[in-house]
């Protein structure tokens, strides 16, 4: 279980520059709940991610995973039961590194000239064969010379190669082109699914938002403005989202790069 209760974080305080990036957010998330987030630019999406990561320190309410409170746990400590993914291909992994070896330090075997049996060796390539992007038949080659898609499939499977608490899915297809980025999705959806993780995944596309996961969360001005799940969520349209937004916010959703998606 992941409770946050009354959550807030203001970027440049007293400065002409002040943002209110979280305001007042309360939010309980029970285990193997796989939730949406969707939301104008500006509305908080990745900075929620972020306070729950512990990229940075809030500046009121507490956070708990577990019932552990975490609110002033650094991120390397989160780390270790909360993965995380990131718009950016790039991020996540070693560029330098192998496959094999990026693969071994996310399972804790160590990472670059670590020795690495035989069984995990054979346990990474079965894993990656369930990718279905041929990394299996690659691990000697550095991780720096894949594809956004295959570096995106690689980081989902080193943050889920041991478990994690709560798996974090921040706009991780943003940046690549649309059948690489349902490719990924199916791939996040199988994962999410066989291990039984709870998540919460950050999408810029309102279909996804709905075909994916069993809740679905709108947020605006730093607040969760409307939250629906299982039955409710079901028979909703892309259509009925955006009238919820509007109802629950007071103003029409104008993320062009979302309403085009």
């Amino acid at each position: 279980m992941l409770t946050l209760s009354h959550v807030t974080k203001v970027f440049n305080p007293g400065t002409v520059n002040a943002r209110k990036a979280l305001d007042d957010v309360s939010l309980e998330v029970p285990d193997g709940d796989f939730i949406s987030i969707i939301g104008a630019n500006g509305a908080g999406k990745s900075t929620l991610l972020g306070a729950i990561a512990g990229v940075f320190f809030t500046d009121g309410g507490s956070i708990t995973l577990d019932g552990q409170d975490v609110t002033l746990a650094p991120s390397h400590k989160r780390a270790k039961v909360i993965g995380q993914l990131f718009q950016d291909p790039m991020r996540g992994s070693a560029p330098g590194m192998t496959i094999e070896e990026n693969l071994a330090l996310a399972a804790g075997r160590g990472g670059w000239l670590a020795h690495i049996s035989k069984a995990d060796r054979a346990d990474f390539r079965d894993r990656l064969a369930v990718l279905g992007m041929g990394l299996e038949d690659r691990m000697q080659q550095s991780v720096g010379l894949l594809s956004g898609g295959q570096r995106q499939a690689l980081t989902l499977l080193m943050a889920t190669v041991n478990p994690p608490k709560l798996l974090l899915l921040d706009e991780h297809t943003a940046a690549l082109d649309p059948a690489t980025a349902e490719k990924v999705l199916a791939l996040t959806k199988e994962t999410v699914e066989a291990n039984r993780l709870t998540c919460l995944m950050v999408t810029h596309n309102m279909q996804s938002a709905l075909d994916l996961g069993n809740r679905t969360l709108m947020m605006d001005r730093g607040r969760i403005v409307y939250d629906v799940r299982d039955e409710k969520r079901a028979g909703l349209q892309v259509g009925d989202l955006l009238a919820l937004f509007r109802e629950a916010s007071g103003r029409a959703l104008d993320n062009d790069r979302m309403l085009l998606t």
